[in-house]
């Protein structure tokens, strides 16, 4: 484990480079403020520099709202959103922080869609984002890295990428949902249905979302 003074980078931030998507973003964008001494504590534990995208987020935020707070990217953790991106993972893809992760959840969104870094998990294409989709409850390669998944949710039509899986007045429905918590379906969005407004929806915790949805994968 490296200590902290050698994974903070003052000569090359990654944060000016991050700062400058945000300037350019076209999807609405809300940086979570930081608390210290919880930024350096994760970006000790998840030892990556603050050179690189993720790092820079780590330090410099608690966490970044896209379009509303329909897509959350984990930071050091802030009150609107207590997860930070290392402990997310632990327990899920690693069970000590320093291991090298199978997989490594960076994101989610409100409907219990979870973003991953593929660390050998899903295939040889190792760095690669991978989506998993609630509609299914399979993992889909985004075909891209960490740093043009920040700028795809920034900039990129998640409208499209959404489409049916959207419902009316969604947007004043999630406005003042906690980040720690997605909406639950019923019935649930891998079952058939014909249009989302049809369902039934409550606001959970994700971390029930996530055990709910991983449990039904193995039984299907």
């Amino acid at each position: 484990m490296k200590p902290i003074t050698d994974l903070i980078n003052k000569e090359e931030p990654g944060w000016e480079l991050v700062s400058e998507w945000i300037k350019e973003a076209t999807n609405k964008v809300e940086v979570l403020p930081r608390e210290q001494k919880s930024a350096e504590l994760a970006l000790f534990n998840t030892q990556v520099t603050t050179r690189s995208p993720m790092g820079a987020i780590i330090y410099e935020t608690g966490g970044i709202l896209i379009d509303n707070g329909w897509i959350r990217i984990l930071g050091s953790g802030s009150e609107k959103m207590n997860r930070n991106l290392p402990d997310w993972n632990k327990g899920k893809s690693i069970t000590e922080f320093g291991q090298q992760a199978s997989y490594f959840l960076v994101g989610d969104d409100v409907i219990g869609g979870f973003f991953a870094i593929n660390g050998g998990e899903f295939g040889e294409d190792l760095g690669q984002m991978y989506y998993f989709a609630p509609d299914c409850l399979e993992w889909d390669a985004m075909e891209m890295g960490y740093s043009d998944f920040i700028w795809w949710t920034l900039t990129g039509d998640l409208e499209q990428f959404y489409e049916g899986s959207r419902w009316d007045n969604w947007k004043e429905e999630i406005e003042n949902l906690n980040g720690n918590d997605g909406i639950g379906f019923y019935p649930f969005l891998w079952t058939e249905y014909d249009n989302i407004n049809d369902l039934s929806r409550k606001s959970i915790s994700i971390i029930e979302i996530w055990n709910i949805q991983l449990d039904f994968k193995k039984q299907l």
